[in-house]
């Protein structure tokens, strides 16, 4: 079996017992799943949910709380226990894990973006298994990646992984809520998700996690569009994550043969950077880096609004529409000089706006985000 990278996603569900509190039998379950991985030599990164559910109790909460205050001192309290319980048991079989703690904005700030990136690159090329989870204490707005699913699917096409497994307590996708409908019926391998997947999808979640089935298909569907293939399902017992990737997991796998990893500059530019201006353009500069894979030249560009320097991300249209967006090369001031000095007896010399590798083309953003 050749060596993957594999991020793993356990949800609260599957982490606590039905009082909110973490069930050592699961958690234990899933060390030993990932350490026969890590024997078998391959890399993991664990994604994992739990923290709230873990500390809503030891705060005299009956059940998960439901104000921002509430869940954020709860993962204040319950991340400590949660981690504590990870280090204990992994440091058991030799293996030293790392906690990572990650808001929004460590993805939409460039350099925190690459910080992140080469933190965790680091930790990986020395042994180290990461376990990373939203920083709830912190985040401003409730769970700001909306739930660990959707962090996964971001983690797994942020390192390039080469599988994302989902574990949660379904056993993978169904057309239909399979807890109220029993004919349902089950996918074992999929190519896409499409819309009919998210309106069959059961929207709600358990009573300790805060994402249901459709958050899944979203994590789902954009780790596909990053060039990851994905598996959602259950398991129990110590090769459970070894029976995954021998293609028998007890879940759904999706994949098809189209994938191809997106690199990280064009990941960050299409789901994680803020446009600080708009570019417009002619035809010919649309035609050329929507269907020639040229980079975008100034002579195409005939207006500008925003303020942007040179770095900056800015979104670029033409009389059809939204055609993308990109990194510029060049300040707003200095295209806008470009735009003035080009007349009918002058063109001054073409400069680059945006090159062709920091360039994301609309409809891949819209395959990534929606």
């Amino acid at each position: 079996m050749a060596k993957e990278r594999i991020v793993v996603k356990i949800g609260s569900s599957s982490l606590t017992n039905e009082k909110g509190e973490i069930d050592l039998v699961k958690l234990e379950d899933h060390v030993h799943a990932i350490v026969a991985l890590r024997q078998k030599n391959h890399e993991v990164i664990l994604v994992s949910s739990g923290a709230v559910a873990a500390g809503f109790k030891k705060l005299g909460y009956s059940s998960r709380p439901v104000t921002i205050k509430g869940k954020q001192a709860a993962a204040a309290v319950g991340q400590s226990l949660l981690i504590q319980t990870y280090l204990e048991k992994f440091h058991s079989y030799d293996i030293t894990a790392a906690l990572v703690l990650l808001t929004r904005s460590d993805f939409s700030n460039r350099e925190r973006y690459k910080n992140a990136f080469a933190t965790l690159s680091e930790l990986l090329d020395r042994g180290i298994l990461p376990i990373i989870n939203e920083n709830d204490t912190v985040s401003v707005d409730e769970l700001t990646f909306g739930d660990n699913d959707m962090l996964s699917a971001l983690v797994s096409g942020f390192v390039h992984a080469d599988r994302l497994i989902i574990l949660t307590d379904i056993n993978g996708i169904y057309d239909g809520n399979p807890r109220t409908n029993p004919n349902a019926k089950k996918f074992d391998y999929l190519e896409t998700i499409d819309e009919e997947m998210f309106q069959a999808a059961d929207s709600t979640g358990s009573k300790v996690g805060t994402g249901g089935m459709k958050s899944k298909l979203l994590a789902a569907k954009t780790a596909l569009s990053l060039g990851v293939p994905v598996f959602i399902g259950e398991g129990k017992g110590t090769k459970k994550l070894l029976d995954v990737l021998e293609g028998h997991g007890n879940g759904t796998y999706i994949a098809n043969q189209d994938l191809s990893w997106v690199n990280t500059k064009k990941q960050w530019i299409a789901l994680h950077s803020e446009a600080s201006g708009k570019i417009y353009v002619d035809q010919g500069a649309e035609e050329a880096i929507l269907y020639h894979g040229r980079s975008l030249l100034s002579p195409g560009v005939f207006k500008v609004n925003g303020m942007f320097e040179k770095g900056d991300v800015v979104e670029v249209l033409s009389t059809s529409g939204f055609l993308g967006k990109g990194q510029v090369k060049c300040s707003s001031s200095e295209l806008r000089q470009q735009i003035e000095r080009s007349g009918v007896d002058f063109r001054p010399p073409a400069m680059e706006v945006i090159h062709r590798d920091q360039w994301v083309k609309a409809e891949k953003i819209r395959e990534e985000i929606e």
